[in-house]
């Protein structure tokens, strides 16, 4: 792979394991640059607005933290201090659950629905735009061979 060798500066021929993790881990790294550079004008991190994505998908039910913490798609993300920063922003409130007193429930606001619903068409065009290089096929191909790549680790 040129582009590779030529990116990292060498001349090696590396192998085909190590080309492929480097180049996803770069993707990745390219992919996450794209996506904040459209939220960083909303003050949001790519963890604030997952966070935001699954309490709108709650439909406004309440969702404890475990339960947000085992959807996201960072799970190294640290839960209760992204809702706490969404809290300050007025996007997310936080109440004491009635029945079980040990139990918090995270409720989306209606600032946090509007804020999603600005960034909607922007996230989906940029999403748009760092896969237009692909087709149709090659994007199942791509989401295929990912979840392939996955399993020995599930």
């Amino acid at each position: 792979m040129q582009e590779l060798s030529t990116r990292l500066q060498t001349k090696v021929q590396l192998p085909l394991q190590k080309q492929t993790v480097i180049n996803i881990i770069l993707s990745s790294t390219w992919i996450k640059k794209d996506l904040l550079e459209v939220l960083k004008p909303h003050d949001l991190s790519l963890e604030q607005f997952n966070v935001l994505r699954i309490l709108r998908g709650q439909k406004g039910a309440p969702i404890n933290l475990q339960d947000v913490q085992e959807r996201m798609v960072n799970k190294m993300s640290n839960t209760t201090r992204l809702v706490d920063k969404l809290i300050l922003k007025r996007y997310v409130k936080r109440n004491q659950c009635k029945e079980n007193r040990r139990k918090i429930e995270i409720y989306i606001t209606s600032n946090g629905l509007n804020i999603l619903k600005q960034l909607d068409g922007i996230v989906d065009q940029t999403e748009q735009d760092i896969t237009s290089n692909l087709s149709k096929i090659e994007l199942e191909q791509l989401n295929t061979l990912l979840l392939k790549l996955k399993q020995n680790k599930q």
